[in-house]
């Protein structure tokens, strides 16, 4: 299900929240920048910063996915995750 909701989301046919948006180019920009809150230098701790905001950034990717699903199976589902009758 990965696959088309990707491919959904690639052709518009699946418009993404902005917070999702927002997140995953703050979690790539963040990961690139090279000044870190932890520096990367401090193994093992020096990840910590950056797998939270990975892991924040792939549970907003997920509830959207969970959305495409419930809207695949002719429910309208908002952008808040409340399914509606259609």
């Amino acid at each position: 299900m990965w696959w088309s909701f990707f491919q959904a989301v690639r052709r518009g046919e699946h418009r993404l929240a902005p917070t999702t948006w927002i997140a995953a180019a703050g979690a790539l920009v963040y990961s690139l920048w090279p000044l870190d809150v932890i520096p990367d230098l401090l193994l093992p701790f020096g990840i910590v910063d950056d797998l939270g905001l990975w892991a924040v950034t792939l549970t907003l990717v997920n509830r959207e996915r969970r959305r495409f699903e419930e809207a695949s199976r002719h429910e309208v589902v908002d952008v808040e995750g409340t399914v509606r009758p259609s």
